[in-house]
């Protein structure tokens, strides 16, 4: 999957962790796009920036409550409600557009991917270990305290995200 769509798939999973149905999401996504004249309004920056005016206008013009109260007033500015943010915070940008993702799989910030590191394979936020390598040795019968000082990543964080994408896999 490229970068860019793993960032808009997170954005996707907060919008649906608030109960959005997906078919709301496709209409707000497309009010982004054309108020922002955006390709993949998810991943730029400008959904921070002025993103939570345009979905909070849509959602007053569209009567739609869940997504009126999701981009609240703030300070004289829309702002997104704690439950967006949450996830929203986890996407770190460059000029414009998203360069890192703090992987929400765990609510710990645990993993990362970084385009040009480790090819975008997650890795990670302690010790910079490839998530794949890890889990391959610990697929192979390694025990993880062994693989945690190899890599410099603490045994818990190596626990916590396996347990997290693959609970069959750290409970081997």
């Amino acid at each position: 999957m490229p970068f860019v769509g793993l960032v808009e798939a997170t954005v996707v999973q907060a919008f649906r962790s608030t109960g959005l149905s997906m078919q709301k999401i496709r209409q707000a996504i497309e009010v982004l796009t054309k108020q922002g004249e955006l390709h993949n309004a998810l991943a730029s920056q400008q959904l921070y920036t002025d993103g939570a005016e345009i979905l909070y206008d849509y959602a007053s013009d569209h009567e739609e409550p869940l997504l009126r109260l999701l981009t609240v007033v703030g300070t004289g500015q829309r702002v997104f409600h704690e439950v967006l943010d949450e996830y929203l915070q986890r996407i770190i940008f460059g000029d414009r557009w998203a360069t890192q993702l703090v992987l929400p799989v765990t609510k710990r910030e645990l993993l990362r991917v970084v385009p040009e590191v480790a090819s975008g394979d997650p890795i990670f936020m302690n010790g910079g270990a490839p998530l794949s390598a890890v889990r391959s040795r610990v697929q192979a019968g390694e025990p993880i305290k062994s693989i945690a000082r190899d890599y410099d990543v603490p045994s818990e964080d190596i626990s916590e995200a396996l347990n997290a994408i693959w609970p069959e896999t750290a409970a081997a």
